[in-house]
């Protein structure tokens, strides 16, 4: 696997962390509410729902770390990670907003790529 590749499973990774904590601790203080455009009252309904939606983006990072850290063993591990989080950014693109198309889904492909060449 080229480093590149280790380096944008990284990356998504990483961004995947990052998304849990948004979702799972700061859905409703001032940086959860800039992140996703939220409104204090929306965020205090639904933080629930996003506190299970962050832990999925922790399920997604997890996977990856794991494939990283298997290395040559675990390209399969990181393929079935980043379809996941491929799959996951299109849905969202296509029904939440078209953003995340390039903030997820984009990196996730670039993953991809990296890793069958």
């Amino acid at each position: 696997m080229s480093t590149a590749a280790s380096v944008v499973v990284l990356l998504v990774a990483l961004l995947h962390v990052y998304i849990l904590v948004l979702e799972m601790f700061l859905w409703n203080k001032p940086r959860g509410l800039k992140a996703f455009g939220l409104t204090p009252e929306f965020a205090s309904q639904s933080k629930v729902l996003a506190a299970n939606q962050g832990l999925y983006n922790g399920f997604l990072a997890a996977g990856l770390f794991w494939g990283l850290y298997l290395g040559s063993a675990g390209q399969s591990v990181k393929v079935f990670f980043l379809l996941c989080v491929l799959v996951a950014g299109l849905y969202g693109g296509a029904t939440a907003n078209r953003r995340i198309l390039f903030i997820q889904a984009l990196p996730a492909a670039v993953g991809l790529v990296l890793l069958a060449l």
